[in-house]
């Protein structure tokens, strides 16, 4: 299998995959079938939906990597790192809530809502990374530079998540604006902490800990003071990324 055919089969399997369950959910909403969270076929459609890029990545990889399922599932749990490579995931969820710290910070109820939000996220969330971080935007940088590769990740990125969004029902309530842009974000967060330290691991924890620490209640955040952190974050992913391509080539 080549880079392209790859690629292709990829994005075919994946989008084909949520889109078709999209459908699915649409005729059984139009029959007046409940599908939401708290029924067994919602649960089965999410379930179906929001692991097509896992799948579709892992398969893929194996196949173009001429890799191993065993390998896929070593990397995934590859817990140890080098402190350095923990300490750039610090420095990346520093900046990406440090406004909404000085706003007033986040509401922690219980202190046990972070670890159970940060484990359900772990499965529905941290496993996407298969898909995006870990076969789909290093294939595409094969050829392509580190911009493009992650604003074409960030764009088949958030169609997936729209579908999704449609299977979960929150499609209509979501802001999309500031949700997209809080995505490009996540992009070059997940994107660098990957070319720099090539760790599955380190991109699902750091993807299912945004989700966790996103889902805690917290004050509204400075809006302008929220986008010039993403600029910033946004310039130090491109610069890590670009200084970690060049040190590979030399």
């Amino acid at each position: 299998m080549n880079r392209k055919q790859a690629l292709l089969l990829y994005l075919a399997g994946t989008l084909g995959q949520i889109l078709l369950v999209s459908l699915l959910v649409w005729m059984l909403r139009a029959w007046g079938v409940r599908v939401d969270y708290g029924t067994p076929i919602g649960l089965f459609t999410l379930i179906l939906g929001g692991l097509s890029s896992a799948i579709w990545g892992g398969y893929v990889s194996i196949r173009y990597h001429h890799s191993s399922f065993k390998q896929l599932v070593r990397d995934f749990f590859q817990v140890k790192q080098p402190l350095s490579n923990y300490f750039l995931v610090l420095i990346f969820l520093g900046l990406d809530f440090l406004p909404l710290v000085l706003s007033g910070g986040m509401i922690i109820p219980t202190w046990y809502l972070p670890i159970m939000l940060f484990c359900k996220v772990l499965v529905f969330g941290g496993i996407e990374e298969i898909g995006w971080r870990y076969f789909f935007q290093p294939t595409l940088q094969e050829k392509l530079t580190y911009l493009v590769s992650t604003l074409c990740t960030f764009v088949t990125w958030s169609l997936w998540h729209l579908l999704y969004f449609y299977i979960d029902g929150s499609l209509f309530t979501v802001h999309l604006l500031p949700f997209l842009l809080g995505l490009l974000c996540n992009c070059f967060i997940l994107s660098a902490i990957y070319t720099k330290t090539r760790s599955l691991w380190l991109c699902v924890m750091t993807h299912a800990l945004i989700n966790a620490l996103s889902q805690l209640p917290s004050t509204e955040e400075s809006l302008w003071l929220s986008l010039v952190i993403k600029v910033l974050i946004i310039l130090l992913a491109m610069r890590i990324a670009s200084g970690s391509m060049e040190k590979a080539k030399s």
